[in-house]
């Protein structure tokens, strides 16, 4: 495998960042923004969560990569919700946590307000994975894994996305060729991109704010 930016100690068997499948259901259906320069509950209220349910939140000790953000003790009833959207703020950058990918794309552009830089990655329960990155509202790039080819694709990112695909490199899996794009490496950009190479005891150390969506 050929992951550059990522401790191999940082990702599953799959590639996917361990804070990720950390949080994720067993079949995963969710998505992953960051946003900088803007503070954990001014991007959930962008992402068009409700103030009003917003609650400080600490990892109980015993949630792992074993369970999901929707096993930790909450005080929300999960038949008037469809997702938990979980955010904190790693240096310049706030990440909000998915957990059944209510937000996607189309709120990124008001995360990326008044100049700001913001990115959404995607991965659905049928394997359909695909990041999108804005600068001032302005889309500069769409991926879709299905059709990426580093080789080709690479040259024309921004430089910064660039950066973080070559962070995230390749990951090597039994129905790949060797150097293909697998279904995780939108979810490693993103986390290069806003430098959390991380695992669950790295999130128990910083604020969160987690609150039920949709």
């Amino acid at each position: 495998m050929a992951v550059p930016g990522f401790p191999l100690k940082t990702l599953d068997s799959e590639g996917m960042p361990l804070w990720i499948s950390g949080l994720a259901e067993e079949d995963p259906n969710h998505s992953v923004h960051v946003v900088r320069g803007l503070e954990p509950a001014e991007a959930l209220e962008a992402l068009g969560a409700k103030p009003r349910l917003f609650r400080r939140f600490e990892l109980p000790d015993e949630l792992d990569g074993w369970t999901s953000l929707s096993a930790a003790p909450l005080e929300f009833d999960p038949d008037n919700y469809s997702a938990l959207l979980l955010a904190g703020r790693v240096g310049e950058w706030t990440f909000v946590y998915d957990n059944f990918g209510a937000t996607v794309h189309d709120e990124t552009p008001e995360l990326a307000a008044d100049g700001r830089t913001a990115a959404t990655s995607m991965l659905s329960i049928n394997a359909d994975a695909s990041m999108t990155y804005f600068v001032d509202k302005e889309e500069l790039a769409w991926i879709n894994v299905d059709d990426l080819e580093l080789e080709r694709d690479l040259p024309t990112m921004p430089d910064e996305l660039r950066a973080a695909f070559a962070a995230a490199g390749t990951f090597d899996l039994d129905y790949l060729e060797p150097g293909e794009a697998d279904y995780s490496i939108c979810m490693r950009a993103v986390c290069a991109l806003a430098d959390m190479r991380c695992i669950l005891d790295d999130l128990r150390r910083i604020p969160l704010v987690v609150t039920p969506f949709g």
